[in-house]
């Protein structure tokens, strides 16, 4: 089984573009500080890669 993560919004996503903003909302990231745990997938890492000058990345 997939090892869970934590992952945390620590950046706006205001003026960002599209495409950033749809990836945090399908993370479940819909607020500032907001921390979900999540399993490290393949699928979930690459969706983090994408934003992660935004987020903060911790295991759980």
């Amino acid at each position: 089984m997939a090892k869970e993560i934590k992952v945390k919004l620590v950046r706006s996503w205001v003026g960002r573009p599209e495409k950033h903003r749809k990836i945090l909302k399908g993370l479940g990231l819909t607020r500032m500080h907001k921390t979900v745990t999540l399993y490290d997938t393949p699928q979930i890492l690459g969706a983090i890669r994408k934003v992660k000058h935004m987020v903060e990345v911790s295991e759980a």
